[in-house]
């Protein structure tokens, strides 16, 4: 975001926090481009064509921003961070919708290094998949979900997601071990793969 420092995104954060939509629409524009990057990560293999693009994910995203209306933004990785969670349910009720008609039962591995590719039709029961681990994850330990949810889904580094978590880099490398090791276990052998 040239020209936009990250101290002005999280005072336009601040203004938009309890629900002021004027203040929202006003950040939109600035931080457009990074959730835009955001999506194009998340869909960067999906096949051409496909009703689900960047754009409309972002928008979807958007609108659910506002729906949430009374969230209290910390900071720009904050707003990332729910933005990327926004995109994960959206694109889990995509994929859950595209595969109910094409059920196929059984158990489905999958590794968190082929997110962007959990988009094809074919690979929509390992989204879901990952889902509902990450849902179990969460009711064991929710900072090491909200660490894959802010890693895969939002594309931040293990530091960022630390500043946006609120845990010190060592910290947060446990919690990322720890959920490498259980989705391991939950999903199988693919598990979470060597991650970023």
């Amino acid at each position: 975001m040239p020209g936009v420092q990250p101290h002005e995104i999280t005072r336009m954060l601040l203004d938009a926090s309890g629900g002021n939509r004027a203040a929202f629409d006003k950040l939109l524009p600035i931080v457009y481009a990074e959730l835009r990057r955001v999506a194009r990560r998340q869909l960067s293999n999906e096949r051409t064509g496909h009703t689900l693009d960047s754009v409309a994910l972002v928008h979807e995203a958007y609108l659910k921003l506002i729906v949430q209306g009374s969230v209290q933004w910390q900071n720009r990785a904050h707003f990332f961070a729910i933005a990327a969670r926004a995109m994960r349910s959206i694109l889990v009720d995509h994929a859950r919708a595209r595969s109910a008609a094409k059920r196929n039962g059984g158990a489905v591995a999958v590794s968190l290094d082929d997110v962007p590719e959990l988009m094809s039709d074919e690979r929509a029961e390992h989204l879901i998949a990952l889902d509902e681990a990450l849902g179990r994850l969460a009711e064991v330990n929710d900072e090491a979900c909200q660490l894959v949810e802010c890693r895969y889904f939002a594309g931040l580094t293990l530091e960022e997601s630390a500043v946006v978590l609120g845990l010190s880099v060592a910290t947060a490398r446990r919690r990322w071990d720890f959920a490498k090791v259980w989705l391991k276990r939950e999903l199988g052998e693919a598990g979470l793969g060597r991650g970023p």
